[in-house]
């Protein structure tokens, strides 16, 4: 078990770290890359409401926008 699993580690290192880039992205690709498909928060509705929501449920404010308590009532 242990020689498959050093095995393994052998072959899946070297192919994880063949999948990274070290260059930042030519011109060319910066095109794709400002897409609003591309940014975290797309749909900045949905991103809202996901946030007022998490700051409801943590019962806390942090960082985000204004203070408000656990009930959702900012």
């Amino acid at each position: 078990m242990r020689a498959t699993r050093r095995w393994v580690w052998l072959l899946l290192v070297p192919a994880a770290a063949g999948c990274a880039t070290l260059q930042p992205p030519q011109a060319w690709e910066k095109g794709q890359l400002a897409k609003p498909a591309m940014q975290f928060d797309a749909e900045r509705l949905d991103a809202k409401t996901s946030q007022h929501i998490y700051t409801s449920k943590e019962a806390a404010s942090g960082g985000y926008s204004v203070g408000g308590g656990g009930c959702g009532c900012n």
